[in-house]
């Protein structure tokens, strides 16, 4: 037997066992695909070792094989478990940090009026206190000048002016009284 000839068997043995396997969806569990592949081959030196190799690297593939199906149950599981549980936990705080996040807004509107609210007041009394200043310190001035002594000592009441406060906001309105008492009440 020539060595081109053992490679034309070999070949033609290998081609068998493909056609085995295709017909065989599925093996029996006492053989391995190695195995059935031998026994095509005819027996010879170069054949058993190029069989064990074979079977060798098959048993290898099975190996890792049996690990990757572990690894992708092992990920399956895991993903369930996000699906399952986590992503539902995820949900609930969105929803629950939606919720602040919308009570931020309106408090952050509502310190914004009352920042207008205190700058329209001191403006007021600004605008009070130089007319106050003006009208008293003009008539002390005044009353000086003339000098007459019983008015030096005396103090010279001013004209009384009323003061409307405007429309403003009402605290009650933006805090209702049933926080009065709770946690939520600074002391």
């Amino acid at each position: 037997m020539s060595a081109g000839g053992g490679r034309e068997e070999g070949a033609a043995a290998a081609a068998a066992m493909l056609q085995l396997l295709r017909e065989q969806p599925e093996p029996q569990a006492e053989e391995s695909g190695a195995q059935r592949f031998a026994l095509c081959l005819p027996p010879g030196e170069e054949e058993c070792t190029m069989v064990k190799e074979v079977e060798e690297t098959i048993e290898e593939m099975l190996i890792r094989l049996d690990e990757f199906c572990g690894m992708t149950d092992v990920i399956r599981s895991d993903t369930s478990q996000i699906l399952d549980e986590t992503i539902p936990l995820i949900k609930a705080k969105v929803v629950e940090m939606n919720n602040i996040y919308a009570k931020v807004d309106k408090l952050e509107a509502f310190v914004k009026m009352v920042g207008r609210h205190v700058s329209f007041l001191e403006e007021q009394v600004l605008q009070a206190e130089g007319n106050h200043n003006t009208v008293s310190h003009a008539v002390r001035k005044l009353l000086q000048s003339a000098a007459i002594p019983s008015f030096k000592n005396k103090h010279t009441p001013s004209a009384q002016h009323t003061y409307d406060l405007p429309k403003l906001y009402r605290t009650e309105d933006y805090f209702p009284m049933n926080y009065v008492g709770t946690k939520y009440q600074s002391h």
